[in-house]
């Protein structure tokens, strides 16, 4: 299908630090976003737990994960935000695309708002 990347800006729930921004990879098979542990500190976003997770070469590793402001397209959602790697590349994941009703055409691999969010 091709790689497709979005502007995103993530912020603390409280918007009093600046926010972070950058091209996130649209990445569909993860749950949750991913960035710079170190972004995310800066940007004022707090640690609120552990989970482990499975990387996309099957090994399974445990990160710790915040609540962050999620904005990107003119929509904004709060979403889990896992504190990854310093050099690691954003992710924009699957719950934040899915909160923000904005999905991924397949043909044009373009990001694109969705008239209507389901309810069934």
């Amino acid at each position: 299908m091709g790689l497709s990347y979005v502007t995103v800006t993530v912020s603390n729930l409280a918007k009093t630090q600046p926010a972070y921004a950058a091209e996130f990879l649209v990445d569909t098979g993860a749950i949750d976003c991913l960035a710079s542990g170190v972004a995310l500190h800066a940007a004022g976003i707090m640690i609120e737990g552990k989970d482990v997770y499975e990387l996309a070469d099957g090994s399974v590793i445990e990160y710790p994960y915040g609540f962050a402001r999620v904005a990107f397209m003119g929509a904004e959602t709060v979403t889990q935000i896992i504190f990854g790697p310093d050099d690691c590349e954003p992710l924009l994941g699957v719950v934040a695309l899915e909160n923000t009703g904005i999905g991924v055409d397949p043909a044009t691999r373009s990001l694109r708002k969705m008239s209507a969010k389901p309810l069934k």
